[in-house]
């Protein structure tokens, strides 16, 4: 995969509190991973990549407004978004509450998603870009190649992989800037979207390897 800025962009997946944050209602499950991987610090690191190098950076947030909790049928892991009010918001036309709630950026990344030239695209719903316009903000920029991260590595981050590549895009995942969950029933989510990724994605890159490539 030949990675330049003329067709290639960085996609990252859910940069918010409840998932990358100490204090996050996500932390327990996800904390570990995060932590081993150094995740938050290598999204940093491809964001002032991506930044310094002219790279287009879109984020596919996870937004659940109160009408969503009138949905009839959940799988397990929406059940578990609900009950904890996972990246909860008060509405999509309000931001009430939402600075420093579960569902906002984390703060460190806020200089960068908030720059005027980053992406934000409609939320997803589930899982994958499927329910948002990520597939339609991507191709009117003539993007065809996405480097991508984010959370949570077997979850929101496979199912973005797995339709962009049925979107025809070529995608590299970076594989120490995503994370996953653990769970003492369902197993490790981290170990499990690695093994996915090797037979899905282009290329899975180290954060080094994405940042160099980038140059």
């Amino acid at each position: 995969m030949e990675i330049r800025n003329s067709d290639t962009a960085v996609v990252f997946i859910d940069p918010q509190n409840d998932v990358l944050s100490e204090k996050g209602a996500n932390w327990g499950a996800v904390g570990a991973s995060v932590t081993e991987n150094r995740t938050v610090e290598n999204m940093e690191r491809i964001f002032q990549a991506a930044k310094g190098n002219g790279y287009h950076v879109f984020i596919s947030p996870h937004y659940f407004f109160p009408t969503d909790s009138g949905w009839k049928m959940n799988g397990p892991l929406e059940a578990d978004e609900f009950r904890t009010r996972t990246f909860h918001r008060s509405g999509p036309l309000n931001l009430e509450g939402l600075a420093g709630s579960g569902a906002d950026w984390l703060e460190r990344f806020k200089p960068y998603i908030e720059d005027g030239k980053t992406i934000v695209v409609s939320p997803h719903k589930v899982f994958g870009p499927q329910t948002n316009d990520l597939v339609l903000q991507l191709r009117k920029r003539g993007v065809g190649k996405v480097i991508l991260g984010g959370m949570l590595a077997n979850m929101c981050v496979e199912a973005h992989l797995r339709d962009l590549v049925e979107q025809g895009f070529e995608v590299a995942v970076v594989k120490d800037a995503v994370a996953g969950p653990r769970h003492p029933v369902w197993g490790d989510g981290y170990q499990a979207a690695m093994i996915n990724y090797r037979f899905l994605a282009h290329a899975v890159l180290s954060t080094d390897e994405a940042v160099a490539a980038m140059r």
